[in-house]
């Protein structure tokens, strides 16, 4: 009598809390209604930038778990920042991939008053998270112009596909070399050539690649979690790479008709 009492008890406990249980922390069931927000920032940027011929962008990225240091970010650069033009995270919003993960950054990042843009990092992948990235952001390969200034932003993260995939995608790159829409040009990526994450059988092939773009500035990473400047293939061509979001810094570029600047700045 006892047991059956118990038995029934936790029956219905069970079913009052239905409502509040998440079924399984890679079903990708997004509970916001947000979808394709690169695109929708993206539309704004080259909006705003449209004719300007200086550009002030952040570079930051890796913010998995570190939510009261992503939050704290956000309101330096609504504060500090408000000749921005843009930001670009460079991946790993994630740990494990989750979606509540995705989510729960995605509410942070919505707090900017600045448009930004996402790039897919090797957590990002994990579980089925590459799928609810393409839902909440769009294409894991995707550019965009501003001002006169061509941002090629890739998916390097072969190692989570265990090489299967075409990752850097070379189609994808080459058929945005052969569209000539911008005078200059900046390559993204989370993570870099020489990384335990990249497909370094092509690193080479790749970087010859990217040098076919029109004018190329410079690289961007992040996944090493710290600032770094490498001339990684001894041509000039510098890459540059932020710290994770746990150090509170985060990289501010300035390019002019002349050339550029950065600044490493902790906040």
């Amino acid at each position: 009598m006892v047991k059956h009492i118990l038995w029934s008890l936790s029956g219905a406990m069970l079913f009052a809390s239905c409502e509040v249980i998440d079924y399984h922390p890679y079903d990708g069931k997004l509970s916001t209604d947000e979808r394709h927000l690169n695109a929708q920032h993206i539309a704004q940027i080259e909006a705003d930038t449209e004719g300007k011929d200086t550009l002030r962008f952040v570079l930051f990225g890796d913010t998995q778990r570190s939510y009261d240091e992503m939050e704290a970010f956000v309101q330096h650069i609504n504060a500090q920042r408000d000749d921005l033009d843009f930001l670009i995270h460079g991946g790993d919003y994630t740990e494990y991939g989750t979606t509540a993960e995705y989510e729960w950054t995605a509410r942070i990042l919505q707090e900017l008053e600045r448009p930004y843009v996402g790039l897919i990092g090797n957590h990002d992948v994990l579980g089925n998270g590459d799928a609810v990235f393409r839902t909440l952001f769009g294409d894991d390969n995707f550019s965009f112009v501003a001002g006169n200034v061509k941002f090629v932003c890739l998916n390097t993260n072969a190692l989570e596909y265990d090489y299967s995939n075409p990752v850097p995608d070379f189609e994808f790159i080459l058929d945005e070399i052969q569209k000539t829409d911008a005078e200059r040009t900046v390559v993204v990526m989370h993570a870099p050539p020489g990384s335990d994450q990249f497909n370094n059988n092509v690193k080479v092939v790749f970087h010859e690649y990217i040098r076919k773009f029109p004018n190329l500035l410079f690289c961007l990473h992040a996944h090493n979690h710290s600032v770094q400047v490498n001339d990684l293939f001894g041509d000039g061509i510098l890459y540059y790479g932020c710290a994770n979001m746990e150090q509170r810094n985060y990289l501010l570029f300035t390019l002019t008709p002349n050339g550029y600047t950065y600044e490493s700045i902790s906040y």
